[in-house]
Parts: C-alpha cells; structure tokens; sequence
C-alpha cells in the first residue's frame, strides 16, 4: 500500500474509533480535563505588562511565557493516551469499561510521570526551536499507551516509543503533528467563541481550554494507541486486541 494510501487509511480509522466511542470518551474527557483547563487558565492570564522588568527581559519572558502556554497544553494528553489504551483494549466481551474500571486500572503514578518528562522533553526543545520540539514530540508520542498496554516504566515508555517511531517516522509525524495543529486551531476558534459570549474573564478562559481540550485531545489519544497498534504489528508482528468500536454487553 503506498503511503498516501496507508495515511488515509489510519486517518478514516481514527475517526471511526473516535465516533464509535464517542460518548465514553468525551465523559472521561471532562474528567480529565476541566482541572487541567483550570491550570491552563492560570498560565494564559499573566500579563507581562503588569511586571516591572525591562524590554529585553520582557522579550524573554514572553517567548518562555509562549513555550509554557504550548507546554501546559500538552499537559493531559499522554496521560488521557493511556486511559483511552484500557477502553479500546478491554478483554473481548466485556462490556465497555466505565470510569471506576478504567480509574481503577490506571497506572496513575506512571502515566503522571511520562506525561510530566514528555511536556518537559518538548517544552525544552521548543526553546531551542520549532525542529527539536517537533522531533521529541513525534518520537515520543506513544509513550503514553505504551504504559497501559505493555506495562512499562517511565523510562522504558519512553525508549520504547522511539523504538516503535523508528521506521515509521512519518506516518506518525503526518498523523500526530496535524492533530495537534488542526486541533490547537479549532481550539482557538472556540475559545473566540467563548470569549464572545462570556467577555474575557477569568472563568471564560477556564471554560474555553476545558471545552477545546475535552473536545479535542481526545483525538490526539485515539491517534495515539492506534499508532501504537499499528506499529507493534509493523515491527513484531503481534499487538494487544483492539476494538474499533464498544464490545456490547
């Protein structure tokens, strides 16, 4: 099959896992995403023009100020990657997992950690320039899964997703990095929205990152764990079970 082909094809089963699970996955997003917007919030309201600091620090602060804001909306999206891991790879016949049996499953501590190393990894390449911010981006994008489905540690998700990646570069770069484009662009969009309705307040900003991410990362995790599938079977020639859509009870 000829990339193009191939690409099409991974992006058609994207969506059709992603409205398949539709409801279950955007219930957990709110879950995970609402605080998260909170801290969002937080970051997107500090006025530098409010800081007594001199032009070329405020230059400074400013394109620190634009890596964190990036950063911090990162934050979440490895994490809620290895969530969607359990529900698109339950045991065959079980009903869909609910948010006690997925919050049970969880390796908290784990995913936590990979999510923090991995907006750290790529926030640090971004101040060194767009290049090594999309590299650590794309090469390490499937640690998140890799933590539910193979049980790995932090530093093992991390090694693994390289390996995985490797081979398979730019099918995961002409799948990742679009999403998180086009998806940092509607965001925005509905956070216009949002602000037009509600003025710009600080609860308005709260409200516009919890709908864009709860809307949205969703996405970038589908992505994610059917990438990971993907090229576990590329590479190994075997991966978990996955369910395109919700086993019925």
């Amino acid at each position: 099959m000829s990339f193009p082909r191939r690409l099409a094809a991974t992006y058609g089963q994207i969506w059709r896992t992603y409205w398949s699970w539709a409801p279950s996955i955007l219930l957990l997003a709110v879950v995970v995403f609402v605080p998260l917007g909170l801290l969002n919030a937080l970051t997107m309201n500090v006025e530098l023009d409010s800081l007594n600091i001199t032009n070329g620090i405020k230059l400074a602060a400013f394109a620190l100020a634009v890596t964190v804001v990036t950063a911090t909306g990162l934050i979440g999206e490895v994490f809620f990657s290895g969530a969607i891991a359990i529900s698109l790879t339950h045991p065959h016949g079980e009903k869909p997992p609910g948010l006690r049996e997925i919050a049970q499953r969880l390796n908290y501590g784990r995913l936590i950690a990979v999510d923090l190393v991995f907006v750290g990894i790529v926030a640090a390449g971004l101040i060194l320039g767009v290049v090594p911010g999309v590299l650590a981006y794309v090469w390490l994008g499937l640690a998140g899964p890799l933590v539910e489905l193979e049980g790995c540690s932090v530093g093992g998700a991390l090694r693994r997703s390289m390996q995985l990646v490797r081979g398979g570069f730019w099918l995961v770069f002409w799948v990742l990095v679009p999403i998180e484009i086009a998806g940092d662009a509607i965001g925005e969009g509905l956070a216009a929205l949002v602000h037009d309705l509600l003025g710009h307040t600080f609860l308005a900003t709260w409200l516009a990152e919890s709908l864009a991410d709860a809307a949205l990362s969703p996405v970038f995790a589908v992505a994610a764990v059917l990438l990971t599938v993907d090229r576990m079977v590329a590479k190994e020639g075997s991966a978990p079970p996955l369910h395109s859509a919700p086993v019925p009870a």
